[in-house]
């Protein structure tokens, strides 16, 4: 029974980057959510007093910023945001030359952009940990914390802490674009044993190399799947999850998109055919009536805003693990 947070696994990934969520092993992945748990409910501390994180966000951001600059704050280090406007950075300064100096300055980058290829340059000229923020290919730091939230609801034990073995064999139905959150449920989802369902129409379905990429990790342990009928999707899954249909960049891509996706509003029938117990999630920001309906986004199933609260306890865990808290 995986109970316990900091096992060798953890140490680790001291100096490492993650960039995506298969940099981690499924062993790694488990034990960051436990030691999220403890940080959570106070049965760990960790003192990374005189660190530094560094952001650097080329795409808006609420939870994202915020998340990780009080999740440093509690862990006793401090957070420097690089605006691009505001820098050299929004003026054409190479990465190369901006990652070679800042590895001088501060601890970790956590970084927030369109192109993953960006962020791949990022760390391979920075000599500190990069950490995914958010690109157009993944959002890994999201995905933790979505599997914390619904390990919370399906693999609480008795004395609060979590049984994660429990959540194998469970559901996790994604309705919607097969975007970046998409991807990163795929992966994190195969390497903790959940099944994953994709459901999205023709046309929006997830990137066909991260799909193969999640199946040959999942092995015979769970079932990644791609579906186009929302109930089909469904259907008897414990955890809802959607976001929007237009993401940063797509905006001139709303109408159409909203008019392709008509049907594919997590609403109260969909919730209807999910299991009894189904937990709703939502990475935020939300536009009810749009890809998720009111009822639905206020209902006695939502967990959306422990969701974003997880946030911070996923990443402070990470951070703790990558600025090599742990060792």
């Amino acid at each position: 029974m995986v109970t316990h947070s900091g096992t060798p696994a953890l140490a680790e990934l001291a100096g490492r980057d993650f960039l995506c969520s298969a940099d981690l092993s499924a062993e790694q992945t488990s034990q960051l959510l436990l030691l999220a748990s403890d940080l959570k409910h106070g049965r760990r501390r960790i003192d990374l007093a005189g660190r530094s994180l560094g952001l650097i966000f080329s795409k808006a951001s609420t939870r994202t910023r915020v998340s990780f600059t009080v999740a440093m704050a509690r862990l006793g280090g401090q957070t420097i945001d690089l605006n691009p406007q505001v820098s050299q950075v929004g003026r054409g300064e190479p990465v190369a030359d901006t990652a070679r100096v800042l590895s001088r300055y501060v601890d970790a980058l956590a970084i927030r952009t369109f192109a993953q290829s960006e962020l791949e340059e990022y760390a391979h000229w920075a000599s500190i940990p990069v950490i995914n923020a958010l690109t157009d290919l993944e959002h890994p730091c999201q995905a933790l914390a979505d599997y914390l939230t619904m390990a919370e609801c399906f693999a609480g034990g008795a004395d609060g802490r979590l049984e994660l073995e429990r959540l194998q064999g469970l559901t996790m139905a994604y309705v919607g674009d097969g975007n970046n959150v998409a991807h990163s449920l795929m992966i994190c989802g195969a390497l903790l044993g959940v099944n994953v369902r994709v459901g999205g129409p023709a046309g929006y379905q997830p990137s066909a190399a991260v799909l193969e990429q999640a199946r040959r990790l999942a092995g015979d342990r769970c079932t990644i799947s791609v579906l186009q009928d929302p109930m089909d999707t469904v259907r008897g899954a414990h955890a809802l999850y959607t976001d929007v249909w237009a993401s940063m960049g797509q905006e001139e891509e709303k109408g159409a998109r909203e008019r392709d996706f008509s049907g594919w509003c997590l609403n109260e029938e969909l919730v209807a055919e999910a299991d009894a117990r189904a937990i709703v999630l939502h990475c935020l920001p939300a536009y009810r009536g749009l890809e998720i309906s009111a009822r639905a986004m206020e209902g006695s199933s939502n967990r959306i805003f422990e969701q974003a609260e997880n946030r911070m306890h996923a990443q402070q865990a990470l951070l703790a693990a990558l600025l090599g808290g742990l060792n």
